[in-house]
């Protein structure tokens, strides 16, 4: 006879009925550890060849709350069933929080033009906008966020706090106006004034690892060691390798608790990510020391000096790293390790497996590419110096693809454009290829030349998604994309998040930028957002997972671009036909940029 047993769990609408839509059946043991996961058929998940013992159901549908109930089961092939009704979220009417104002057309030209000329370190021309602008709207908040960022670059920290503060004062949610203050407090070492501001900061985003970084440092150099240690944690969390320097400020929190050699792992796995890095070599070597010192032996325990209220914290060994604050662009979106979207932190995520069961569908689609064509409709925008479209084209294509694996884990990709690989007549002379090759991070073959991290599991749409995050190894081939001039190819590295359905694994969204610019070839960025959807036959029992559109921001040679391509008109086609399918779902026949 069988030890082990099964569970069923059946999720149910308030009235008892099975629930309608995707739910996510998460069962983790007493020790509140992951134990399995699936997702409902029919309302039902089930579990089998499970060890005697009692475990937690967790069960998580999009429009409801989370659910929770305990399950004990016997062993000695037993079968339990749990019954849980899900309760539909309630949207209770929150205070209304002040909004950011409109711009009119001329108070953000003149906007764009100062960001620009900031950006340029251009400050005469950026203070004849900025005065223009102040003009036309003087209590914007972002116009005084902008003028607070030009007196700092001039290092006239008090102009700079007033039009900060006057930007916080009419939107207390501009985080960027918040970071920037917590930031020059903390240059000004007056972390107790800097706390407040970033505490604000990090309520108002909480998903910004600026503000957790900040925030961190702040904690650190007010001696409060467990907040730091903590808001380090979130930060790197966060932020991944553009949070690397919480590492150090996670070290210095740790040894000052006593916590030498985590605080020296800590320092390792920074040194790994800045092999040259000042800072952290000094702060190795200083823990280094104190890991060597042998213990001084004291005969009796000296009570310790209360330091008077008034003093000022005793200044740590070393410095911290503070992180910096960028300024904005006003025409392409935020860098993907600026904040993380939310994810639901109740659910547990099983990195193998969702990687296992992508790679799988990857392999799926790459059978499925040169079956079919579509049409495709590129509408292209040119971005002048002060980040505004001075000009646009749209053109329309019968689009097919191919892509065909030259040697193991090599790929390549073909993109026929009226019949013929086309790549001349795109406007700047700059083509768009290779959209559809980008889901090859998740091919068995590349998926090790990625770190990868699943953040959670995310809303997304009306269902549930695995939300990961990859970055380009610095020790494995970059073989994904690359920019090709003339015959020479300038292979770049990408790192980015992907939305992977939380019941077929199919990837359902895909959002990158590069980890670094290219010099050598005048690249400085590029963002790239594309979105996959089913695609049914009208004739056949088929479906096929297709690109459904593709957003791409690029800076190349002085040129900035915005581009959008969308397919429709989806046709499948074998040896001996030809079979008219419909559009992806909520596709439109021309889609136009948000």
């Amino acid at each position: 006879m069988s030890l082990l047993g099964s569970v069923s769990v059946h999720v149910r609408e308030q009235d008892g009925s099975p629930i309608g839509r995707l739910a996510l059946v998460t069962v983790t043991s007493l020790t509140n550890q992951f134990y399995k996961q699936a997702t409902t058929m029919g309302g039902v998940a089930e579990f089998q060849g499970m060890m005697a013992g009692t475990y937690t159901v967790n069960v998580v549908a999009p429009g409801y709350e989370n659910a929770n109930e305990e399950v004990i089961l016997y062993g000695m092939n037993t079968r339990s069933t749990v019954d849980i009704m899900m309760k539909p979220e309630s949207n209770p009417v929150e205070p209304a929080s002040p909004r950011l104002p409109v711009m009119a057309p001329k108070l953000a030209k003149h906007v764009g033009k100062a960001l620009a000329a900031l950006r340029a370190n251009k400050p005469a021309d950026a203070k004849k906008h900025l005065e223009e602008a102040y003009r036309l709207a003087p209590g914007h908040p972002e116009v005084n966020f902008l003028y607070g960022f030009y007196y700092a670059e001039l290092n006239d920290t008090a102009q700079a706090k007033t039009y900060w503060e006057k930007a916080v004062a009419v939107y207390p949610q501009h985080v960027m106006a918040l970071l920037s203050l917590g930031h020059l407090l903390l240059r000004e070492n007056k972390p107790d004034e800097a706390i407040p501001h970033l505490k604000q900061a990090v309520t108002a985003n909480d998903s910004s690892w600026r503000a957790h970084a900040l925030l961190a440092s702040a904690y650190l150099r007010t001696r409060s060691f467990d907040d730091a240690a903590k808001e380090a944690r979130r930060s790197l969390e966060l932020g991944h390798t553009e949070a690397s320097g919480s590492r150090l400020v996670l070290a210095r929190a740790l040894a000052e608790k006593g916590e030498i050699r985590q605080a020296q792992s800590e320092v390792a796995t920074f040194l790994k990510e800045r092999p040259g890095d000042a800072m952290g070599r000094k702060l190795m070597e200083e823990l280094t020391a104190l890991n060597a010192a042998p213990a001084t032996p004291v005969a009796k325990a000296a009570p310790a000096p209360v330091p008077s209220p008034a003093a000022a914290p005793a200044p740590l060994p070393s410095a911290a790293p503070v992180a910096t604050i960028p300024l904005p662009t006003n025409w392409m979106p935020p860098d993907v390790d600026e904040s993380v979207p939310p994810v639901d932190p109740a659910v547990s995520c099983n990195l193998n497996e969702v990687l296992q069961r992508a790679g799988e569908r990857v392999d799926e689609f790459l059978k499925n590419v040169d079956r079919f064509t579509a049409t495709e409709t590129m509408k292209h925008e040119s971005i002048n110096n002060w980040g505004f479209a001075s000009s646009s084209d749209t053109l329309k294509f019968d689009y097919v693809v191919t892509i065909n694996e030259v040697r193991p884990g090599l790929f390549v990709t073909d993109e026929y454009r009226d019949g013929v690989l086309r790549l001349e007549g795109f406007p700047q002379q700059i083509a768009t290829v290779g959209l559809p090759s980008l889901v090859l991070v998740f091919h068995k073959s590349q998926v090790s030349n990625y770190q990868m991290t699943c953040e959670g599991l995310a809303r997304w749409k009306n269902g549930l998604a695995w939300q990961v995050h990859f970055v380009q190894r610095s020790d494995k081939p970059k073989i994904t994309q690359s920019y090709r001039i003339g015959n020479q190819a300038h292979p770049v590295a990408l790192k980015g998040r992907a939305w992977i359905l939380a019941d077929t694994y199919y990837i359902s969204r895909m959002e990158t930028d590069l980890v670094a610019g290219v010099p050598e070839i005048q690249l400085k960025a590029e963002h790239l957002d594309i979105e996959y959807g089913p695609v049914r036959f009208q004739n056949r029992d088929e479906e096929m997972w297709l690109p459904e559109s593709a957003e791409i921001y690029f800076d190349w040679r002085g040129r900035r671009a915005h581009r959008r391509h969308s397919f429709s008109h989806f046709l499948l086609f074998s040896v001996d036909d030809r079979q008219k399918i419909s559009k992806p779902q909520g596709a439109d026949e021309e889609v136009q940029p948000q």
